[in-house]
């Protein structure tokens, strides 16, 4: 056989010999000696083709056994053209009858060694050793750009394998080279569809990879896991469920990509535990992705919990298992993991850390003071490289500053607060100008404060930075022109907002709708939203069919609490007492301890005239819940009606109010009422004063609604 070389007849004389003592080395390895004494010779006097001759006597190899030793030479000399050459000369059909024949043989040995065995054994020798010269004949087709052809002949490989072991590939040839052939072939055969574009193949070939019966090792069968579950991921192409044939009955079927995909990181993860493979921190870092667009972070700290110790340095895996349970709204366990992370003697100035916890704090009302110490903190360890953390710290900041105004009972503390929020937040914005939260924040803060047209501006800004689609954007835009009394123009973006939204998510916006309604006196207009927006929430808790509850389910359910309290609302206006108690009724089915539900009871009892009835029930809720705000002011409003030494502790009610809600209303109107009895007429002038102002100004809801 004569080959097309470009090195020199030096080399090729060295590789040539290299190449016969490979070949002897084969044949040796499978119980053959070389006795030749005059191929040896030969050799080393440097006659190749007289060797090769001898050799190729001796060592009784073929044609096509003498192309594959030629053709990997070929391919480790880096010759990928010549190598292929020499390989499209090997027939792989004729390998399968030649192997099932060497099988069959296996019944009629004997004990000890024989002919017969030593046939076998070279019979099934030469097959893997031609199935070699496939699978380089695969890689060296890829490396030519032909990925299809190099799939095809890959392919083939596995097919020979499935039809001369139908049942798996024996666990006695567990340490042949054509057990290694096999698993290089599973690995490389889905790799090659891949870069062929052809995606569909690729995942039927992962498939076949992990069902079939390869035989394959621990960290062959895991790389195989990882990369089916990067496709499944990435790829962009949905699989669809396994064939049926592949199902076992009673076995979990993944109907996704993302089912799958976690499947296998699960599968591997568990490998990680049982240390069947080494420890891969990207198979941790996939799985967080896939559980994070399903919304299983508790899943993932689960996860996080269960890997080993050693794997992550231990405040990383509580930096870790805080993002997971603050996800999962366990902000608690995830307060305490962040507090171990910034003990004195851990990490106690990790900006990421601070961050985190100033973030957590600032949504538990009773934690604003620790929100600002964690973001004052993170703010003081920014340096100028990290502008960026700043801005976050800043925003924070300025967040829990103005949460924490609106809980502070002294007005200078309150009016020093709530400057220090704007400032925050203003320097936050100077620093980055393109974050929506940061105006939606801003805007929040300035109508808090009843800077209406500041607010006006940034939520204008937020609306065109998010091009429409953030919900509370639009409703803080709606609630802004309801406390300017434009309540047409309201209306109008409503009907926008309602377009611009998908359906699942008109939940919130329907509810504003009702009560903008109501505020325009269209109380039964309001009555036919309200019942829209039951049935959006009731079709959206039959689609869902989840087992358990995710923070979307805990968040309808409260939404429909609310609702059926405004509809209660609206009928006793409408003095439909009967509706009313239905409604009511229903909310307290959803949530039995609720102070805004025995708020709305109490009001329908006053509506009736039970006035006796209605002060017990206020004294529920406030039992309830002791800073329940609407309650302390209808307290107040029905002891001040009452009169006499009631009025004393109707003051105290309505102070109380005002303590913790500077702008309601109501409570400065009910307290004008109560120091005019009290024939304090200076005091109660100031006072209908003040309610006079702060109604012109009240939104249609709560500005603190959108929190």
């Amino acid at each position: 056989m004569k080959m097309i070389c470009p090195c020199s007849g030096e080399q090729f004389r060295r590789e040539r010999r290299s190449l016969f003592i490979m070949a002897a080395e084969e044949k040796t390895s499978s119980g053959l000696s070389v006795k030749t004494i005059e191929g040896k010779t030969k050799l080393d006097e440097g006659n190749i083709e007289e060797a090769e001759s001898s050799l190729r006597e001796a060592l009784s190899l073929n044609n096509e056994e003498a192309r594959a030793l030629l053709g990997r030479l070929e391919y480790q000399r880096g010759n990928v053209q010549a190598a292929l050459q020499v390989f499209d000369g090997i027939d792989i059909s004729n390998i399968v009858p030649r192997m099932k024949s060497s099988i069959a043989s296996k019944g009629h040995r004997r004990q000890g060694r024989s002919r017969t065995d030593s046939a076998q054994a070279i019979s099934l020798h030469a097959g893997g050793l031609l199935l070699e010269a496939i699978y380089l004949k695969s890689k060296s087709l890829q490396k030519l750009g032909r990925p299809v052809e190099a799939a095809q002949e890959c392919k083939s490989i596995l097919d020979t394998i499935e039809s001369v072991f139908p049942q798996g590939i024996p666990e006695s040839l567990s340490e042949n080279k054509l057990q290694e052939t096999v698993g290089m072939s599973v690995e490389l055969l889905p790799e090659l569809w891949k870069e062929a574009g052809l995606f569909q193949e690729s995942l039927s070939s992962y498939r076949r990879a992990l069902l079939c019966h390869w035989n394959l090792n621990a960290e062959c069968c895991a790389r195989i896991q990882k990369q089916f579950a990067v496709l499944l991921l990435y790829g962009g192409v949905e699989a669809g469920a396994p064939s049926l044939a592949a199902q076992i009955e009673g076995s979990f079927i993944p109907k996704n990509n993302l089912e799958e995909a976690i499947l296998l990181l699960l599968i591997l993860l568990r490998k990680c535990t049982l240390r069947i493979i080494p420890w891969d921190s990207i198979i941790m870092e996939h799985l967080s992705f896939a559980l994070s667009l399903c919304g299983q972070p508790a899943v993932l700290g689960k996860q996080f919990e269960e890997v080993l110790p050693g794997m992550y340095n231990r405040v990383d895996r509580w930096y870790n298992l805080a993002l997971c349970y603050g996800g999962a709204g366990k902000k608690r366990i995830a307060l305490s993991a962040l507090r171990k992370c910034l003990h004195p003697i851990e990490r106690p100035n990790d900006l990421h850390c601070l961050l985190l916890a100033a973030k957590l704090c600032s949504e538990d009302s009773n934690l604003t003071k620790e929100a600002v110490q964690y973001a004052q903190r993170a703010l003081d360890n920014t340096n100028n490289e990290a502008e960026c953390m700043k801005c976050v710290a800043l925003h924070i900041l300025g967040v829990a500053l103005g949460k924490l105004a609106r809980s502070s009972s002294s007005n200078s503390e309150r009016t020093h607060l709530q400057a220090e929020a704007l400032k925050s937040l203003q320097e936050a914005v100077l620093i980055d100008g393109e974050d929506p939260e940061l105006f939606f924040d801003l805007g929040l803060e300035y109508a808090e404060q009843r800077n209406l047209m500041a607010a006006l501006d940034c939520t204008k800004k937020l609306l065109d930075l998010t091009s429409g689609s953030l919900v509370k954007g639009w409703r803080l835009l709606v609630l802004i022109l309801s406390a300017q009394q434009r309540y047409s123009e309201a209306e109008v973006v409503l009907h926008t907002a309602l377009d611009e939204t998908g359906k699942w998510e008109q939940g919130e916006l329907l509810r504003t709708k009702a009560k903008l309604q109501v505020a325009q006196g269209l109380s039964m207009c309001a009555i036919e939203t309200y019942r829209l927006l039951l049935a959006l929430v009731q079709a959206q808790r039959k689609s869902s069919g989840a087992v358990t509850w995710t923070e979307k389910d805990r968040e309808d359910k409260m939404l429909e609490v609310e609702v059926w309290q405004d509809l209660a609302g609206v009928y006793t206006t409408l003095a439909q007492f009967h509706d009313a108690e239905v409604c009511l009724e229903k909310a307290q089915a959803l949530k039995i301890h609720s102070a805004s539900t025995w708020q709305a009871t109490g009001i329908l009892h006053e509506a009736r005239g039970e006035l006796h009835e209605a002060m017990v029930v206020y004294n529920n809720a406030l039992v309830v819940d002791p800073d329940h705000v609407p309650s302390k002011v209808s307290m107040g409003s029905l002891l001040r009606r009452t009169g006499g030494q009631a009025l004393i502790v109707a003051r105290s009610f309505l102070t109380d109010a005002l303590r913790a809600e500077p702008t309601n209303h109501a409570a400065w109107y009910n307290l004008g009422m109560v120091h005019k009895v009290a024939g304090s007429a200076s005091e109660a002038a100031d006072c209908f004063q003040a309610a006079f102002v702060l109604e012109q100004s009240a939104p249609i809801e709560k500005f603190s609604s959108l929190y």
